[in-house]
């Protein structure tokens, strides 16, 4: 994770996009503190959330750790490459997040609620960066996969922008909310790293903001 300032490059497009490989980076298949499968198949019925917010060995934590979730994994989400390294994440030429997958009984809990964890654990409204963590890797975003996810990703976003500008926040949220693409895997130190790895870095910081529970019904397409 770096923590050297420096300027984030525009987004690459398919043209300028290093070409990455048609093999899927090796990942162990067992989550380290849930003791449940990283990879598919999940559960019947279970659901998926997909988000990037800066430094992904802290951001997953916040997810293992909610109620509900049925496992976790790190990996790269949004961008053009197939299948990148982590180095080519970070050279800035894929177009990817750092990125969370986070696995959920939704009768456990909900997709609304993992969204308030999104919101409440980072700042949104930094754009390519997050703290120290300058790059377009470490955009905030979240990759819907229903319309429903959708509607209500887009609501909460609504609804924290209020709730920071009553907090006396002036800035906007930056977050990208975009239809997900394909989830890669990301090596497997990267992996529930801070479990692995206790005193190892995380830069996530809040805004403070609480979010609003949200009215927005989620389930299966």
């Amino acid at each position: 994770m770096s923590l050297f300032f420096r300027k984030a490059a525009p987004l690459p497009t398919a043209d300028t996009a290093l070409p990455g490989r048609h093999t899927p980076i090796p990942v162990t298949r067992t989550h380290l503190v849930l003791d449940t499968p990283m990879v598919p198949p999940f559960p019947d019925g279970h659901e998926q959330l997909v988000v990037g917010m800066g430094c992904f060995w802290g951001a997953e934590r916040l997810f293992w750790k909610a109620p509900g979730v049925y496992t976790t994994a790190v990996g790269y989400a949004g961008g053009v490459t197939p299948n990148p390294t982590y180095e080519e994440v970070c050279s800035g030429r894929t177009g990817h997040t750092e990125a969370v997958l986070a696995v959920f009984d939704p009768e456990r809990t909900s997709y609304d609620e993992l969204l308030r964890v999104f919101w409440e654990g980072h700042d949104p409204t930094q754009g390519m960066r997050q703290g120290n963590d300058v790059g377009t890797q470490y955009r905030s975003a979240i990759y819907w996969q229903t319309e429903q996810q959708r509607f209500a990703a887009e609501a909460s976003r609504d609804m924290y922008q209020r709730a920071l500008a009553e907090a006396g926040h002036r800035a906007t949220i930056s977050t990208e909310i975009a239809e997900a693409g394909p989830f890669y895997y990301a090596e497997g130190y990267h992996q529930q790293y801070l479990a692995a790895n206790p005193n190892g870095y995380c830069g996530l910081g809040g805004t403070g903001v609480s979010c609003p529970a949200s009215s927005a019904s989620v389930g299966s397409a």
